[in-house]
């Protein structure tokens, strides 16, 4: 069984979730402190972290600064913190995924799986399908149907690393730096203009976008299941 790690100081939130995901088939742990989560991924080496931001002591974002210098563990970070700000910290912080409270059991398991779908499938694909076009990521090129879709080398280089990475959401600083290096400060209204243009040539309908996800303000996600 799958041991997810559950850190949340609410005792009613740490048994709703407990719980639930019993009946998903995960094991769980709980933790209720930002120190008592960093002894138990040590100590319980869970394969997964749900971690809240609100913690007394230390804080979520403190503990996930504190793993990320030790571990890869994935850690899905909860809270009810829904600004942007807070959600691009996480994110660049090193966690896996966001989940912003109230949230229904269905999303965050279907986030869950694709978080360990992403870490247990280490080999990067050689092509991602959708019923609308393929990304060979292998040939560096996109096809739909029978003809090829022409992609700038910047706009592929978008598309091939939301790809590799379905499900996850991906900051603007954190593309910026996979595309211009980490030095590059990160130009959301520049990736923007990319994600649009990407946008007319691969989705069905580029005003209801339903593959290249944008969360305002914070960055852009492939959903492959469209």
């Amino acid at each position: 069984m799958t041991l997810i790690l559950v850190v949340d100081d609410d005792r009613a939130i740490r048994r709703a979730l407990t719980l639930n995901l019993a009946v998903r088939g995960f094991e769980t742990v709980e933790a209720t402190s930002g120190e008592a989560a960093l002894t138990a991924v040590a100590a319980e080496h869970p394969e997964l972290v749900l971690l809240d931001v609100g913690l007394p002591g230390i804080d979520g974002l403190t503990v996930l600064e504190g793993l990320r210098g030790w571990t890869e563990v994935p850690v899905i970070v909860l809270t009810a913190r829904g600004d942007e700000r807070s959600k691009v910290r996480a994110l660049d912080a090193g966690a896996d995924d966001y989940v912003t409270k109230p949230f229904g059991m269905g999303e965050l398991v279907a986030r869950i799986n694709a978080v360990l779908r992403r870490r247990r499938g280490v080999a990067t694909p050689a092509a991602i399908d959708t019923a609308h076009f393929r990304v060979d990521i292998a040939g560096h090129r996109v096809v739909a149907g029978e003809d090829e879709v022409r992609l700038t080398p910047t706009e592929f280089s978008i598309v091939a690393h939301l790809c590799t990475q379905a499900g996850r959401l991906v900051t603007y600083r954190q593309m910026a730096a996979h595309l211009w290096g980490p030095t590059v400060e990160a130009d959301s209204g520049l990736l923007r203009v990319h994600m649009a243009n990407i946008r007319r040539k691969l989705e069905p309908d580029p005003s209801r976008p339903r593959y290249f996800i944008t969360d305002a303000g914070v960055g852009f996600r492939f959903d492959h299941g469209g």
